[in-house]
């Protein structure tokens, strides 16, 4: 499998190819903080990587991207892209939830440090005073749905045992009185590896991933005053 990965949905902008063939893994990948410009560095950093893995568009045999929830531009820049090459390629796109991605970075520091993988509940700054969360078992599994909330919403929900996970992190453990020792990390947006390997294990559904958006835009159009001015 030859896989191409692509994150937009928060601040970063990331990209990778993971090359799992003949028994053989590599790995190769990008990750910039932008906040903004997405869509002027995606494409160039998706041939850097490509480049330096030796693989050709035509190689790719599946496009995993992040859906959400995060950033409305972020998410219609990296979705279009993902979209756009799958229809040219005629290869599965596999959309992966910024929770999910977290959550699955959990369960990898964890192993890493030799710990049992346990429940996650990850939380992400959404502004305006709102987080987005949802709760994850050990083995991955989503024991909620992915929602909008304020810390004080979820402060029961923290007292569970959970770890903590996510640029909200600290703003709920804070508010629970909870020991810092339940924070695994306070990413404010998942490690492209981690889309990666959600990616690459995941069944390819029908149709294109849909985006997450979660709530309505901070932005919203002008109306145009209509009235008649004299």
């Amino acid at each position: 499998m030859i896989l191409l990965a692509i994150d937009t949905a928060l601040s970063a902008c990331s990209a990778a190819v993971l090359v799992d063939e003949d028994g053989e893994r590599r790995f190769f990948s990008q990750s910039e903080e932008l906040g903004r410009g997405h869509a002027e560095r995606l494409m160039e950093m998706i041939a850097e990587v490509m480049a330096e893995a030796g693989v050709a568009f035509t190689d790719l045999d599946r496009i995993a991207v992040t859906t959400g929830p995060g950033s409305f531009t972020g998410l219609r820049v990296g979705l279009s892209v993902a979209r756009g090459l799958a229809l040219v390629l005629e290869i599965p796109v596999i959309g992966v939830t910024t929770l999910a991605a977290v959550a699955q970075g959990v369960r990898r520091e964890l192993q890493e440090q030799g710990l049992t993988p346990s429940p996650v509940l990850v939380i992400l700054d959404a502004r305006r005073d709102e987080i987005y969360t949802q709760t994850f078992g050990a083995k991955g599994e989503p024991l909620d749905e992915p929602r909008v909330a304020r810390v004080a919403d979820l402060i029961q929900a923290a007292k569970t045992g959970a770890r903590l996970a996510g640029s909200g992190a600290r703003m709920l453990a804070e508010a629970a009185d909870l020991d810092d020792s339940l924070i695994v990390n306070e990413a404010g947006w998942p490690e492209i590896s981690d889309v990666t390997t959600l990616g690459s294990l995941a069944q390819p559904g029908r149709g294109a991933p849909a985006p997450l958006y979660l709530r309505p835009p901070d932005a919203k159009p002008q109306v145009r005053d209509r009235r008649l001015r004299v």
